[in-house]
């Protein structure tokens, strides 16, 4: 049992939220512009700045190779991964193979892994909230898409450590939507629900059941490419060959006009949730070899939109009914369907989950706010002695290993209530051999090859005997966190090996401290800044009032030995104060103002007693 605050982190694709539970009830952080979301967006410039969220996202138009966005797709990735060769065809930021065969970025000639992207938008939020509530945060819940495999929630992991937290729980998003949405429901009757999650980039859809505070996940599903960036990049491509149409040009040769031209798909997508149709409207876009520049103006209708994106909502139901297959359910048997994730919005997606489902779904929580409410809950519950609470998750993929003839061995189906643990006992294949090979496996492929390699290890000192006489067991456990490890035991000598599985492309220590300090660095030197813009605040008011106070001792006192004297000083003071501002050096703006805050003690002081002598 660990003390202090916990703060619940929906770290998305698109945005990014923050939260914490305040006697008894969750609540999300705003930022001082009364923002309570973050654009999941780091960017660098050339003067080595490192910018984030709102500042980032504004400048990503000029400098759109060195602004990243939906990182989170990357995480935990190998570079010759499927995902990572379409990511590389739809975003203007270059992405590189790693030294653990995964893919990085590269950002003025510096490779970020995904995850150390992620630890600067989480440190940003950590930053946010230990400024709202004037004290340290070490602990959080961070979420992720219900679908992540092992190597994306020990990313994420990882990312939280790099971020300066202790990461007490991952938690998947549907599930935390599921708590914000049931919190103060316990004594209802028992609902069997439906969490459709459809966000920036991913999908996920979890069916639960929710019964006097258990909160029982019975089967979840999803697709970790399937989001708002999918639905923007078809607008894009409709943009880019209408105008190829007719102006016979290539936009895609310019990072700068992409960036343009996502920023307008995105708002056109956004204006369509509640009007018909938008105008696309992009001046000087492109200027051709000739010299002459091009627009690009181009009406968008609802029924447009629906036409190019349709196939993407109707995958995102077919995995709807995968869900339901896999627990034995049909639609019939859901009470309520909560709508998560930006995307859901959009009238079409609300139409295709009612027609689906047989139902409206639920509007009792907000779409962006609730997964960062459910992992606050969550983290407040891991604080309690006693809780009400009892959440039951699944894992979402099925485990095993490699058996002879290139066989995969279940161990933990898929949608097995986790944290769990399973066992199977093999025996050797081959005469006297003295060691054995465990791989790790994920996937539903009876075909070994045709699943994920999570990891593998070598059990040595096994006793040598004929083939089939030593007998292994493989133990199994996963996590409340979902991450995997795996034991293997030779059951005659008792010897033993086991690992926790970590994908072949895990950040090394070295790299998570180097990650760790810099983050450090960078949250010192935001608070160095913020702190200047403060004091310099302060000391601006301070040259105004003493400026408008010079006015008056001059009038009166001036002529005096005593009043010289003290209008030299004060002009010396302002002066330095200037420069301190000009240098941006906060001790000394700090003396200064210390410095102004005494002439004015001494000028009110002068005026009373000129006035009492006349």
């Amino acid at each position: 049992m660990t003390t202090g605050r916990v703060i619940g982190i929906d770290l998305g694709t698109t945005n990014s939220c923050v939260a914490i539970v305040e006697q008894g009830r969750p609540r999300v952080l705003a930022n001082s512009a009364g923002y309570t979301t973050m654009p999941s967006i780091v960017a660098m410039t050339n003067k080595g700045e490192r910018l984030v969220g709102h500042l980032a996202k504004r400048q990503a138009i000029v400098n759109a190779t060195h602004t990243v966005y939906a990182s989170k797709r990357l995480i935990g990735q190998r570079w010759d991964s499927p995902i990572v060769k379409r990511m590389q065809t739809v975003v203007p930021y270059k992405i590189i193979s790693g030294p653990h065969n995964d893919a990085r970025i590269e950002i003025y000639g510096h490779a970020y892994s995904a995850a150390e992207i992620g630890s600067v938008i989480l440190a940003e939020l950590r930053e946010l909230a230990e400024e709202q509530l004037d004290e340290t945060i070490k602990y959080a819940v961070i979420t992720v898409p219900a679908y992540f495999n092992d190597a994306q929630r020990q990313a994420t992991k990882d990312a939280g450590r790099m971020a300066g937290l202790e990461v007490l729980r991952i938690l998947n998003e549907p599930t935390a939507a599921a708590l914000a949405y049931g919190h103060g429901r316990q004594d209802e009757d028992e609902k069997c629900i439906a969490v459709y999650d459809l966000g920036g980039g991913t999908f996920d859809i979890s069916i639960l059941e929710l019964k006097d505070g258990v909160f029982e996940v019975i089967s979840t599903a999803g697709d970790t490419f399937l989001g708002g960036e999918d639905f923007d990049q078809r607008v894009i491509e409709w943009l880019i060959f209408g105008f190829a149409k007719a102006n016979k040009l290539d936009l895609r040769r310019e990072p700068m006009t992409m960036q343009r031209l996502k920023e307008a798909a995105e708002k056109a997508r956004w204006d369509l949730s509640t009007i018909q149709e938008t105008e696309v409207n992009l001046p000087f876009l492109i200027t051709d070899n000739a010299g002459k520049t091009h627009n690009l103006q181009q009406t968008l209708t609802r029924e447009k939109l629906v036409s190019l994106c349709d196939d993407l909502i109707q995958r995102s139901i077919k995995i709807c009914q995968f869900a339901l297959d896999s627990a034995n359910l049909t639609p019939k048997h859901i009470d309520e369907v909560i709508l998560v994730g930006g995307m859901t919005r959009m009238p079409r997606v609300q139409q295709a989950v009612t027609s689906f489902f047989g139902r409206t779904p639920s509007r009792n929580v907000h779409p962006d706010e609730v997964v960062a409410l459910g992992a606050a809950l969550q983290g407040a519950s891991l604080m309690e002695q006693r809780n009400n609470v009892l959440l039951l998750d699944v894992t979402p993929h099925t485990l095993g290993i490699m058996i002879a003839g290139g066989f995969f061995q279940i161990l933990i189906d898929k949608n097995t209530t986790v944290p769990c643990s399973r066992s199977h006992i093999f025996t050797t294949v081959k005469d006297y051999q003295t060691q054995v090979k465990i791989l790790v496996l994920q996937g539903e492929s009876f075909r070994a090859e045709e699943n994920q390699l999570l990891g593998a290890f070598v059990l040595d000192g096994l006793r040598p005997a004929p083939r089939g006489e030593v007998e292994v067991e493989v133990k199994f456990s996963i996590s409340a966190d979902g991450i995997v490890s795996v034991a293997a035991r030779d059951l005659e000598t008792g010897q033993q090996q086991s690992i926790i599985v970590e994908a072949s492309n895990h950040l090394t220590e070295e790299e998570i401290q180097r990650m760790i300090e810099e983050n450090r660095d960078h949250a010192l030197a935001s608070k160095t800044s913020k702190e200047f813009l403060r004091q310099r605040e302060i000391a601006e008011q301070d040259i105004e009032y003493v400026q408008r106070m010079k006015t008056k001792v001059q009038k009166i006192v001036g002529e005096l030995p005593l009043g010289q004297d003290a209008l030299r000083k004060a002009n010396e003071i302002i002066e330095r104060t200037h420069h301190a501002i000009a240098a941006e050096d906060l001790p000394q703006l700090i003396s200064e103002i210390a410095a102004l805050q005494r002439t004015r003690k001494i000028f009110h002081q002068l005026l009373e007693h000129a006035q009492k002598g006349a």
